[in-house]
């Protein structure tokens, strides 16, 4: 299994083979590169089987059982156990860790591309939420060649827009998507970080059906599956990686 792919690795009808890069631990690291399915002993996440023992990984692929980015000795970190970043004393699950281990990040792209190249391949647009979706969004439009735009929050975007109002559980929220971005029939994925309650993904897809688009399913990283926010999402497919 490797971190970064190579072209041939996959093979679609649909999405372009990605350009090869170099390798994460390159011949002129001062550190041995690390050989595949080692694991790799860093604060924030380790790549081995071991570690899906504190998250369950939903489809066992090759890519999946090698990302491991959850230590099951200390998830809670792995994860951003954090009260700071939701209001009111809220907590969430964060996937800033993540974000911090270069290893770790590649390898969530690396499942998200898989599972797009096998069940999704007919995927022409990322759309990504405000703000951690853009983090994961571009990344993996990359990967499969594809475009990518923001859905943002209210006041942020500059034209004609379309503008969705919803409900959270700390509030009232509204998020906008520039008219001209996606056109209609167009097939989508809409990508971010948490499903929680759901109100933000439910506003997502009411936000592009109003635009007259296509769908495929939603991605997320981490979903919280005692919240039920899957409910929100009207039979929209949904994929995440760890479940708590």
């Amino acid at each position: 299994m490797q971190i970064v792919g190579h072209k041939g690795r996959f093979k679609s009808n649909k999405f372009p083979p990605f350009p090869p890069g170099p390798p994460l631990c390159s011949s002129h690291s001062s550190q041995t590169a690390v050989p595949p399915m080692q694991v790799l002993h860093c604060p924030y996440s380790q790549l081995s089987l071991s570690t899906i023992a504190a998250g369950h990984l939903r489809t066992p692929t090759q890519a999946s059982m090698a990302v491991g980015f959850v230590d099951p000795q200390c998830s809670s970190s792995s994860f951003g156990l954090i009260f700071s970043a939701a209001p009111a004393g809220t907590s969430r699950r964060d996937i800033i860790p993540i974000l911090k281990d270069p290893k770790a990040f590649a390898a969530v792209i690396d499942v998200f591309e898989d599972h797009l190249r096998k069940k999704s391949t007919q995927t022409e647009l990322i759309l990504g939420l405000d703000a951690r979706g853009f983090l994961l969004g571009p990344a993996l439009a990359q990967r499969l060649g594809i475009g990518f735009v923001p859905i943002r929050k209210k006041g942020k975007l500059p034209g004609k827009i379309y503008s969705m109002s919803y409900s959270l559980e700390y509030g009232e929220a509204e998020i906008e998507m520039q008219t001209d971005a996606v056109q209609p029939g167009q097939k989508v994925i809409i990508i971010d970080d948490l499903l929680a309650t759901g109100g933000t993904l439910e506003a997502s897809c009411n936000l592009l059906k109003q635009a007259g688009a296509e769908i495929l399913e939603c991605l997320v990283v981490v979903e919280l599956k005692d919240l039920n926010g899957i409910k929100k999402l009207n039979c929209v497919p949904l994929y995440s990686l760890v479940q708590f």
